[in-house]
């Protein structure tokens, strides 16, 4: 029996999780096709996907030409057009949650790579994710692995174990971080992905947002969930269940494999272009405790999302401006932690806090972090 064709809104096509999504609809046209875009500040590649994919409706923050055929729209709009079966949300920060709402409140098949979605407004998006009996598919490498380990399991969970890379500075001393240069930082060992994405995996602060992440995709409380790290990068992540069994789920490096398993799930596409495992030629595979002092970025995360109300927020938000100024030179890689701590003692949380709550600690931080920078500077 024939499947019918997907219809996808890929919501940031234009960077790297969009741009190997639309690598995946090319390789299975028979399968996924594209009715919406949406680009970030690359103008000039979305104007070439437009005229690749020729979808229905597009987005774009700045001037693109759009070619008549397509309508253009909000990316809310997008996320709740009727024609659209599944949303993926491939944006960075807060750019994501209000399109993730929307899509979820249309009903909408949701493909989640956006970490600052749950971890901004993880109460409000799960509960009204249940609420429309929708199931978030994560397309992170180390969520998809949980789910895919959980698959055909009881909830008898013991824990959960994410798994880093460790980026480039897993061996850096204290004076060496100190000095770190913008282009070292983007050298990611292991995985290609985006500027913001790339720094936060130097800081593992991309680790402590999965980690937040993971307790509200799995309902696992944050001491149950660990980080280890695992240089090769080949286990993605595992789950330890009550009985000590321990499964983990285990590939090459590349993110189109989570990628396709979202879009296609529950089944699972032979795709020959994907870089198969050899264990014979990988030889070991080590597994570390983190030096949580090498690494301030990540305890701030997984303190702010045991604080709860607010700080989750403020965290994403302090996060997103400073690494910005870190890329245009302004700040160094230590101050990342130094500006993002310094903002986080200064909030005064909401708990249990609204959607309007939400983007007036994520207004607060933004602000609040440029100030500190301005008396630091």
């Amino acid at each position: 029996m024939t499947k019918p064709i997907k219809k996808l809104a890929v919501l940031g096509s234009t960077g790297s999780i969009g741009r190997q999504v639309l690598d995946i609809v090319q390789t299975f046209p028979e399968r996924f096709t594209v009715t919406a875009l949406a680009g970030g500040s690359d103008a000039g590649l979305l104007s070439n996907q437009l005229r690749q994919f020729k979808p229905k409706f597009a987005y774009f923050a700045g001037n693109v030409d759009m070619p008549a055929t397509v309508k253009s729209l909000s990316m809310e709009e997008i996320a709740a057009e009727p024609e659209i079966d599944m949303v993926v949300v491939a944006t960075s920060g807060r750019a994501g949650l209000n399109p993730t709402l929307a899509a979820i409140r249309a009903g909408k098949q949701i493909a989640l790579a956006n970490k600052e979605v749950l971890v901004m407004a993880g109460a409000i998006v799960m509960a009204e994710a249940q609420a429309k009996h929708i199931q978030i598919l994560p397309i992170d490498s180390e969520h998809s692995a949980i789910f895919q380990c959980l698959k055909g399991e009881p909830n008898e969970i013991d824990k959960i174990i994410l798994t880093a890379s460790g980026g480039p500075f897993i061996d850096y001393s204290e004076s060496m971080m100190a000095n770190v240069s913008v282009d070292e930082a983007l050298k990611h060992p292991t995985w290609k992905m985006g500027k913001k994405v790339t720094i936060d995996s130097a800081t593992l602060m991309n680790k402590g947002l999965e980690a937040i992440e993971a307790g509200w995709l799995f309902s696992m409380p944050l001491d149950r969930i660990e980080v280890t790290i695992h240089r090769q990068s080949i286990v993605h992540s595992l789950v330890e269940f009550v009985d000590g069994s321990v499964k983990a789920q285990l590939s090459m490096p590349d993110m189109r494999v989570a990628i396709q398993y979202a879009l296609s799930y529950p089944e699972r596409l032979a795709n020959s272009s994907f870089p198969r495992l050899e264990l014979a030629k990988t030889k070991s595979l080590t597994f570390e405790r983190i030096d949580y002092s090498s690494f301030p970025c990540l305890k701030l995360a997984i303190n702010a999302g045991k604080s709860g109300g607010t700080y989750p927020a403020v965290l994403c938000a302090a996060d997103e401006v400073v690494v910005d100024l870190f890329l245009q030179k302004r700040v160094r890689f230590t101050q990342i932690a130094e500006i993002v701590e310094k903002t986080l003692s200064l909030h005064h949380s909401t708990d249990k806090p609204t959607l309007a709550d939400i983007m007036q600690a994520d207004k607060w931080a933004r602000d609040t972090a440029l100030s500190i920078l301005s008396k630091v500077s």
